[in-house]
């Protein structure tokens, strides 16, 4: 159990590249990544739906996009991390660090964009455990926060899958696109991380995947066998 008392904060988040057996996730930089991120997301024809739940206004360009995020990033807002498929080079996603309270080790993962080609495979589960041990055992965090609207079901049954804990709805929590957006709040701590880490690693083994690809085991059934271990 982390001593309060000695507590001195946490470094503040900063560009960073991790790369795990199926995905690397690169920062995010204009020039290299704009129009793969772009294509990936879907483009003029897809981007829009798949960023639906963002407070953002509709993009009909990439350079309309690419001028948000570069904004984002440039004033430190939002760490964007670009996702690459390790096997062919693709970019794939992206997802940023965002409100990072260092003096209380406390920081949110958002604007999480999956692309397409990230469906059901074990990509999207990868990007998450790296971003997650990240915060906990290289910056020594103590809170890693997941917010979305409450009505985008996909992103809430994804942070429940990953582990995150159900905290509550904020209701009326800011105004997007011209209507109200109540936000769903999840959050994962340091304690419980040894054992979703573990779970995560479970879950991502060769082993766990038969000849064409599928789960033997899902990641919330190698969790609460964990948790019924450790009881």
């Amino acid at each position: 159990m982390r001593d309060l008392a000695t507590f001195k904060g946490c470094p503040p988040p900063a560009p960073v590249r991790l790369e795990g057996q199926y995905v690397i996730l690169e920062p995010y930089e204009r020039a290299v990544h704009i129009q793969t991120l772009w294509e990936a997301l879907g483009g003029e024809e897809g981007i829009n739906d798949l960023i639906h739940f963002f407070p953002n206004p509709i993009y009909k360009a990439k350079e309309e996009f690419a001028d948000w995020l570069e904004g984002m990033n440039r004033d430190g807002r939002l760490i964007t991390l670009v996702f690459r498929d390790k096997e062919d080079g693709e970019v794939v996603g992206m997802a940023s660090y965002m409100r990072p309270d260092p003096a209380n080790g406390v920081i949110e993962v958002g604007s999480v964009a999956h692309g397409p080609a990230m469906k059901r495979s074990p990509l999207s589960t990868e990007v998450h455990y790296l971003m997650a041990r990240h915060v906990f055992e290289d910056l020594g965090y103590r809170r890693y926060e997941w917010k979305c609207h409450n009505e985008n079901e996909p992103s809430k049954a994804s942070a429940a899958r990953y582990g995150f804990t159900f905290e509550g709805v904020f209701r009326q929590h800011m105004v997007s696109k011209g209507a109200n957006r109540d936000t769903t709040w999840f959050s994962m701590i340091d304690g419980e991380w040894p054992l979703l880490s573990k779970a995560f690693e479970a879950w991502l083994a060769p082993e766990n995947f038969d000849d064409h690809g599928h789960q033997k085991r899902r990641l919330e059934e190698i969790r609460a066998e964990l948790r019924e271990g450790c009881a």
